[in-house]
């Protein structure tokens, strides 16, 4: 599957194989992650089929989603293109640029997904109206 959205993409994580102990996967800042972080979030604990996560976007901060347990699917939109991705495989990130909606349902019993970001929490980042997402995306390309 390939990304179609603007200011997305990939990152592979490294993950070993271990089967008598159980697998490591690794997300190093800078080499896996391409930028500092500084902020990491879980999402877990969500009831099956519960409403959407996210549902915003943000003007300068970056992040990559890893689903570490479970499933999600992952909805991108960059003001022309959407895209939806299931997210299920941990050994696997997608990078959230800035400038890009995105939401997270269908999330599994078992669902565990981690954020790395590339800022403190700024609530002055945050772009909540979709309306004004759209606008905010004309005036910058």
């Amino acid at each position: 599957m390939n990304i179609t959205v603007k200011r997305s993409g990939f990152i592979p994580l490294t993950t070993r194989k271990d089967l008598r102990r159980g697998d490591l996967t690794v997300a190093e800042a800078i080499k896996d992650i391409p930028f500092p972080i500084r902020r990491v979030y879980v999402i877990h604990h969500t009831k099956q089929n519960s409403l959407a996560r996210g549902s915003h976007a943000h003007k300068t901060l970056k992040q990559v989603f890893v689903c570490v347990n479970g499933s999600f699917v992952l909805g991108l939109d960059d003001g022309k293109r959407k895209q939806k991705i299931l997210m299920n495989q941990p050994s696997l990130g997608i990078i959230i640029g800035p400038k890009l909606w995105h939401t997270m349902s269908k999330f599994s019993k078992d669902c565990v997904m981690i954020s790395f970001a590339s800022d403190h929490y700024r609530e002055t980042d945050y772009i909540r109206s979709y309306d004004e997402f759209q606008a905010f995306v004309k005036k910058r390309t």
